[in-house]
């Protein structure tokens, strides 16, 4: 009972708590009714409500934050979730996924995808733009589609990774560089794999009959491979960073990364793929 006084007195003053109490008192905060724990999140200070619900599981954290929400407290709700690192934008709607109205999702999300879908145009004329490549060796616009599949599944999964762990606060935006770095060996290893299928699908299943003359299969792997390779590495370490850079300009993840790191994918992939089959082949 005393430890539950002690975080009740917490709670009404204005004295933040010391590192040795946090636990302490998230033990006597968690026998409280939930609809008490909300009671007193609303009057805690806001450092020391972060400080107990840190320590306390994801999931009871979620469900004091839409019953803060409930009761209008929008304004703590969202300090609490921004300290915890479980919102991301301002420009975030508040309230509950299914309660909020289509035309809210709609808003948050319409501009990023109209202005990437224009972006999108680019692509194409990239690809215009090397036609002759394509004309002059056909076999090249099987594995387009490869390229950039290659690109956006391992940028998707690095960002994926990097998103819930900013939301577990288990990396901050000042870690970019760490995590910009362990994304890169990890796509080195991936890289490598994956290349090597590729080499592999096109000496197998390629005919090499029908390839121009002085050309060679082996050329022709080994450029596609290396052209995959260098994807990879760039989509994913793009997609560890991209998630840091939103959260440091206060814009939602959720709704920013996929979106970008898929027209980034596409852009990219088109460039590296001409330009490094041009330079191993000797195309025009």
């Amino acid at each position: 009972m005393a430890v539950m006084n002690y975080a009740a007195q917490a709670a009404t003053t204005n004295e933040h708590l010391g590192q040795s109490d946090v636990l302490a008192v998230r033990n006597a905060f968690l026998k409280y009714d939930i609809n008490e724990q909300a009671t007193l999140l609303a009057r805690m200070p806001i450092s020391d409500a972060i400080a107990v619900l840190h320590e306390c599981p994801l999931r009871h954290v979620q469900t004091l934050l839409d019953l803060l929400d409930e009761r209008n407290e929008q304004v703590r709700m969202r300090h609490l979730a921004n300290g915890l690192g479980l919102i991301c934008s301002e420009a975030e709607p508040a309230g509950h996924y299914l309660k909020n109205s289509v035309f809210s999702h709609v808003r948050e999300r319409i501009g990023w995808i109209v202005g990437l879908a224009l972006l999108g145009i680019v692509s194409g004329l990239i690809i215009s733009h090397y036609e002759d490549t394509l004309s002059q060796l056909v076999l090249l616009a099987i594995y387009m589609p490869v390229i950039a599949a290659a690109g956006g599944n391992t940028g998707s999964q690095a960002a994926t990774l990097v998103v819930r762990a900013l939301a577990m606060e288990e990396i901050r935006c000042r870690d970019w560089l760490a995590v910009l770095w362990k994304e890169f060996r990890v796509a080195i290893v991936i890289a490598v794999v994956l290349a090597l299928v590729i080499v592999g699908r096109v000496m197998v299943f390629s005919d090499s009959t029908v390839l121009p003359i002085g050309m060679r299969l082996e050329d022709i792997a080994l450029a596609i491979g290396m052209a995959i390779s260098l994807q990879v590495v760039l989509s994913t370490t793009v997609g560890g960073v991209l998630p840091m850079i939103a959260r440091a300009c206060r814009l939602d993840p959720a709704v920013l990364v996929s979106p970008v790191l898929a027209s980034v994918v596409d852009i990219s992939g088109m460039i590296i793929y001409f330009t490094t089959v041009n330079t191993f082949l000797g195309l025009a």
